[in-house]
């Protein structure tokens, strides 16, 4: 048996019925046994980022969020698109993990949720995240066509093709960690 792989799941959106959360859930449900997908919970209790605190007194809330990314192998980031953009409190997120040691060249992979075909948001989070030195497992998020008003991860798990496409963002995961390992010194 491989090595366990651990994957934090962070959903770019607060909402309380979140299609992109849903996707999260059930692509936990979906991995394989020796994979640990958590999905992170803390996106609105996340303080506004205050590159003061960062140096004088990190929040608990944020030394939680950076040992969580710390301990993972890799990243499956599904975030909604508002206003053609990155939702400010997933933004806020990213903004809290640029100056950590923990994120830089830490394997990532998107999941596009949306079935209107949003872009504008996937575009500019591929940017922020290159930026910050994410390691792209894939040059563009890969779709998994959900409702935008909302579902649950039981509605996804009951639909064949949703289930196929998350079988498929996994796929893409797994070949991507087995690709990073490989070329580790």
């Amino acid at each position: 048996m491989s090595a366990l792989r651990r994957v934090l799941c962070l959903s770019g959106s607060l909402r309380r019925v979140s299609s992109n959360t849903a996707a999260l859930r059930a692509a936990q449900q979906l991995a394989p046994l020796n994979w640990a997908l958590t999905v992170y919970g803390g996106l609105g209790a996340l303080p506004l980022f205050n590159p003061d605190d960062e140096n004088e007194h990190l929040p608990a809330s944020v030394q939680e969020l950076r040992e969580a990314v710390g301990r993972s192998d890799a990243l499956l980031i599904a975030c909604p698109e508002y206003a053609h953009g990155v939702p400010g409190a997933f933004k806020n997120l990213l903004d809290w993990l640029v100056g950590s040691l923990e994120f830089p060249a830490k394997p990532v992979l998107l999941i596009n949720a949306s079935a209107r075909g949003s872009h504008h948001a996937q575009d500019a989070l591929c940017e922020i995240l290159r930026t910050m030195s994410a390691r792209l497992l894939s040059p563009e998020p890969l779709s998994v066509l959900l409702p935008g008003s909302g579902c649950s991860a039981e509605q996804v798990l009951a639909d064949p093709e949703r289930c196929l496409e998350l079988r498929t963002v996994l796929g893409c995961l797994c070949a991507g960690l087995d690709a990073c390992v490989a070329r580790a010194p």
